[in-house]
This record gives C-alpha cells, structure tokens and sequence, in this order.
C-alpha cells in the first residue's frame, strides 16, 4: 500500500482556510491565537507548509513528529519549521488546539523578507532546521519576553498598513529570532545532563566504528551518519558540541581518528599505507595531510618518536 502523502499548504490563506479560520489580514505574516481555532481536519496525517513558522504551546497532550522523528515537547516550549519540512501531529480528534495545548502560531511566507536584512539572515538561525528532537524550553521570564515580541507584530499588521509597517516587523522579527538564539544557546548550558549523555553516545558511537571493520567497507563516518544515530540533527549536533567541547561534529570525528591512527602507529608493525587502509583511507596522502595537520608530526615522525 502506497504511503499517503503530506497535504501541501501553499499559502497562509490557505492555512486559514484548512483551520476554518477568517481571511488573514496580511497575505505573508500572520500571527494565531490557537486557542481559539477549531479541530483538525481528521483526514489530513501530515503536512508540509511553504512558509515558516513559530509556535508555542503548553501541557501538550498529543505526539508531534517532525520529519521521521518524534519531537521532545513535554514542557513549555517553543518550536520552529523552515519551509518544506514534513510534521504530523497524533491526537485525539475530538480535542480542540486549546485542549492539546496550543498558544500561538506565527506564520511567515518567504516572499515577506524580499528586500530586508532577514532576506539573508534567516539561514544563519539553526534551530528552523533542528529536524529531530529539541524544541525550546522558556522560563516564566524569557516566555513573557517573546509573548511581549509577538504582541508586537500582531499589533502592527492589525494596524492600518503603511510604508514603515514592514520595517517595524521586520524589527520584530529579528528580535524574536536574536531572543530565541540567546535562549536556545542558554538551554544547551542549562540542559547539561541531557546534553552530556548525547556526548556519552557520540564517543560510545565513534569508539564503536572505529573498532569494527566500517571504516575499511563505509570509510569514515559522516557527519550527517552521526546525527542520525543519535537521533538529532546535524545542525542541533554541531551546536551542541559547539558549546559543550568548542569543537564541531567533524572535528570529533578526526580526534578519533587520530587517536586511533596513534594507536597503531605505536603498537603495531602496520606500514603507514595498511593503517591509511584500515582507517578508510583511499590515498595514503589524504590521511598523511590529515594526521600533520592535526599533530605536527607526519605519521612515519609519531612512530619514529616512540623509537
């Protein structure tokens, strides 16, 4: 049997109408309070939305997948979707969006940011694209700030249009975008026993790969590998590390790779070529380059040391 595919929403006027809602009153930036928008149309599983969004809920009763994964939403938090991104929310179908825990919801079509510094600057927000499982956790404190951002906007394009309105918004925006990166930078350091065992997994993951034979038959791994078998994105991974080590994915995975070029460079009586080998190594340069950089040392001076 064939899978169902997403129901594409190509517009917020058609979001307004699939959620029964009035016509909005700006064609590219709506801002809705969902506790006031009726039940879910029961035959929709998933969707796909052509435009960003921003939303928040609290007590959320239902399970919200995001792209194949489920997403962790079991507090006060916030959650943000780039375009093109399939989600699916399972639920009791006679709840309403206030009764699943649903506060507000900012829609915001790419075409609104032609001509403005966001234009440029809304790719370098990595949480749009956090594809697996971390949603923003806020304090009563940091809540009411981005509550206070969203009021702001709604206000302005309820207000009568003219040729500063955009400007204002757009201010707004970049706040609650520049908030929600200081937060989500505050929620790695504050999440640390959450974090540290993502990082007890990476290593237990890389130790794992490096001691069996996928480096000869997969070569190394990549860091989008990586990501998924921690079940995070690789942008959520890279940011995390960021903050934890100071390092990126990539970087980790080189450390490990040296550690155990290390090893077999000064416990074994492998050439340099056979250990290039085993590491997943097309080319004895590659690794040579690699194990320098990294050490000052070509791999033929590391062992020679130990001599």
């Amino acid at each position: 049997m064939q899978a169902k595919q997403p129901f594409r929403v190509k517009s917020i006027y058609e979001f307004h109408q699939l959620r029964n809602l009035p016509k909005p009153e700006h064609p590219l930036i709506s801002v809705i309070n969902l506790e006031d928008v009726p039940k879910f149309p029961e035959n929709i599983s998933s969707l796909v939305l052509d435009f960003y969004s921003v939303s928040f809920k609290e007590n959320f009763t239902g399970t919200f997948k995001y792209g194949q994964q489920e997403y962790d939403f079991n507090e006060g938090t916030m959650f943000f979707m780039a375009p093109n991104q399939v989600f699916r929310i399972e639920h009791n179908p006679n709840e309403t969006a206030k009764q699943l825990g649903w506060k507000w919801l900012l829609l915001i079509h790419p075409d609104f940011f032609w001509n403005t510094s966001l234009a440029k600057t809304i790719k370098q927000y990595e949480f749009f694209d956090y594809s697996a499982n971390e949603a923003l956790f806020l304090s009563e404190k940091e809540e009411a700030t981005i509550d206070g951002i969203i009021a702001n906007i709604q206000q302005e394009y309820h207000a009568n249009i003219d040729k500063f309105s955009k400007k204002i918004i757009i201010t707004h925006l970049e706040n609650l975008l520049s908030y929600s990166d200081r937060f989500y930078n505050r929620q790695f350091i504050t999440r640390e026993k959450a974090n540290h065992k993502i990082l007890e997994r990476l290593e237990k993951l890389l130790s794992g790969y490096f001691n069996s034979n996928d480096l000869i038959s997969q070569g190394l791994p990549t860091v989008q590998h990586i990501a998924e078998e921690l079940n995070v994105s690789p942008n959520y991974l890279g940011s995390l590390l960021k903050v934890l080590t100071g390092q990126t994915t990539q970087q980790h995975i080189h450390d490990k790779l040296i550690e155990k070029a290390k090893e077999k460079l000064s416990t074994t009586n492998l050439t340099v070529s056979e250990i290039a080998y085993e590491l997943g190594f097309e080319h004895l340069q590659s690794f040579s380059k690699l194990f320098k950089t990294k050490t000052q040392l070509s791999p033929l001076q590391f062992r020679h040391s130990f001599n």
